[in-house]
């Protein structure tokens, strides 16, 4: 686990290796959630670039008797 320091302009510097696993790259947009009391970061990420994210995702869901 990383931990950062909040400057006096409230400003966090991501560390590389978190960085790195979720391919943040400089200048690129970070949407920020309150959730449960903590703060969230979660890159933004265009339609396209996930594409085939969920291939092999089994689809077989069980349905209500009322739904085809």
């Amino acid at each position: 686990m990383a931990t950062v320091k909040v400057s006096p302009k409230y400003q966090v510097v991501i560390p590389r290796n978190v960085r790195e696993r979720l391919g943040i790259k400089a200048g690129e947009d970070v949407q920020i959630f309150l959730y449960d009391g903590r703060i969230e970061f979660v890159p933004v990420r265009k339609a396209r670039e996930m594409r085939g994210m969920l291939k092999g995702m089994d689809t077989r869901v069980a349905r209500d008797e009322d739904r085809p």
